[in-house]
């Protein structure tokens, strides 16, 4: 009989709760209300003794997502949510881990840092006018936040040191969980189209990296450790007053893995990468546009720099020409302005590498690859520019060792021998070696494999010889021509010589 009536008052208790607040809510004028709630939040808050921070999804005045809220949840769905019995489930775009699952609306997870225990609950606020609801779930159109409560005596470690610890944890783990993207510039769009972003990517899939990469071990290291140190050197380069960025110039003949090499440094720095096309950019203010839109932790790749664009004197001396012909017939020039190529100059592609717009973002690596290094512009590659060159040769035993292991799962050999005095002897690239390693057929063994490289190599050596006795030969002949032009230019002057002679003595004798 007293359970009965208890639960009767208190029964009662709740439904006068709910009618005060409601009449509170849609009688009372909302400067009384915001008063009055005030004055309760400041009584209580001498009772309660624990503090409460709010994240909320969207900030600012366009509504922009919260980085904040994204780190925080990232966090918490990697390292609490097990914890909870309410989960969600979203499909995250470009990452490793598609289905990601983190703690559902009004739950509540507890965490803890140093010992001391904290409280984060998933919440919503209504933007509507409803003043109550009995739904357990808000209303579609709430606004999504996160809330923290821990004991006020923790104040100082909560606020200075736990919440920098998970927005941290939170942008590490999601920077290990996504997918690598390779970025290409779209072209420009002329005076009539617009382009909602200046660049377009696919998922970056290459599976290179510094173990199978075909190089000599004491090089490869010595990149692994300046890529390591550039990584780890945002205090560093701002203590010596440098942008936060480093550039790489590969060079070497076609064939020595300089793109592989690119891929394996995406892959070891967990950057993605910016193909850019110099063709495709209209002039140097939309190439400045390009670097503002390329974000930190990324890789700018300009592939064979020396034939991207004619940056020397000639091509102004021919945009001048093209001018001058074009002032005869004005039609041609609007159509060839409508149509011309790039406009990007030397200034241009130099300020894009080290120029005040360059420090924007920080954490940038910018590489440049060529097949002739003779070409380029000593100010391109400079010492600042180009930070450090890597030269990519023609295969040696270290680096066929690498592909022997990575094509044929084999480390030695009988036959290594006498393809290390080949690879002593021939000029060949990684690319040729590794496909004389792949078996043509199910039917071909290592040692198949190992003897079509020796063929291959033999008749390289062979066609090297052949060249070189024709190279031999027509520089012979080339001598010997010029043996023979020089006797005729001699005995020609030498013949001119007596004609003056006997011309004179002739004169006296009359």
């Amino acid at each position: 009989m007293m359970m009965g009536e208890l639960w009767q008052q208190t029964g009662s208790l709740m439904a006068t709760i709910v009618f005060v607040y409601t009449v509170f809510e849609k009688f009372f004028p909302p400067n009384l209300r915001d008063r009055v709630q005030s004055y309760t939040h400041k009584l209580t808050s001498h009772f309660y003794p624990y503090i409460q921070i709010t994240f909320p999804e969207f900030t600012g005045e366009r509504l922009k997502r919260s980085d904040a809220y994204t780190c925080i949840q990232t966090y918490l769905s990697a390292n609490s949510s097990h914890t909870a019995k309410r989960l969600k489930a979203e499909v995250v775009r470009d990452s490793q881990k598609p289905l990601v699952l983190s703690m559902d609306d009004n739950e509540e997870i507890t965490d803890e840092f140093n010992g001391v225990k904290v409280w984060w609950a998933a919440s919503k606020t209504s933007t509507n006018s409803q003043p109550f609801s009995f739904s357990y779930y808000p209303p579609p159109d709430a606004k999504r936040y996160y809330k923290l409560t821990f004991h006020k005596s923790h104040r100082d470690l909560i606020t200075l040191s736990y919440i920098h610890y998970v927005l941290q944890e939170g942008k590490e783990i999601a920077s290990k969980n996504r997918q690598l993207k390779l970025y290409t510039n779209n072209p420009s769009s002329g005076w009539y189209g617009y382009k909602s972003t200046k660049w377009s990517h696919v998922i970056f899939e290459h599976p290179a990296s510094f173990e199978t990469l075909a190089m000599e071990e004491k090089k490869k290291e010595e990149i692994i450790k300046d890529l390591e140190k550039f990584k780890g050197g945002k205090e560093y380069y701002a203590k010596i007053g440098k942008a936060w960025k480093r550039g790489y110039l590969l060079y070497g003949p076609p064939g020595t893995g300089k793109s592989t090499m690119i891929a394996a440094m995406a892959n070891f720095m967990n950057y993605d990468l910016y193909d850019l096309e110099l063709t495709a950019v209209k002039d140097n203010t939309e190439l400045r546009k390009l670097l503002i839109e390329t974000p930190s932790k990324s890789i700018i790749v300009i592939e064979d720099i020396d034939c991207s664009l004619d940056l020397t004197g000639q091509r102004k001396k021919k945009k001048e020409k093209e001018e001058d012909e074009d002032q005869k017939d004005p039609m041609k020039r609007a159509q060839e302005e409508e149509n011309k190529g790039s406009k990007v100059t030397l200034s241009g592609l130099l300020n894009f590498i080290d120029g005040i717009w360059s420090a924007c973002g920080g954490e940038r690596i910018i590489i440049f690859t060529t097949n002739f290094i003779d070409k380029l512009d000593p100010a391109l590659i400079r010492r600042g520019r180009m930070d450090k060159h890597i030269e990519l040769s023609y295969c040696g035993f270290e680096a066929f060792k690498v592909l022997a292991k990575n094509y044929l799962d084999v480390e030695s050999h009988g036959l290594f021998g006498k393809i290390g005095k080949f690879l002593e002897e021939v000029n060949m690239t990684p690319a040729d070696v590794a496909e004389n390693l792949m078996p043509k057929s199910v039917d071909e063994g290592v040692e198949d494999c190992l003897l079509n490289l020796i063929k291959a190599l033999e008749i390289a050596k062979e066609e090297e010889a052949a060249k070189k006795a024709q190279e031999e030969a027509r520089k012979k002949e080339e001598e010997d021509e010029k043996e023979v032009k020089d006797k005729e230019v001699k005995n020609n002057e030498k013949a001119s010589e007596d004609v003056k002679e006997n011309g004179f003595n002739c004169g006296n004798g009359e």
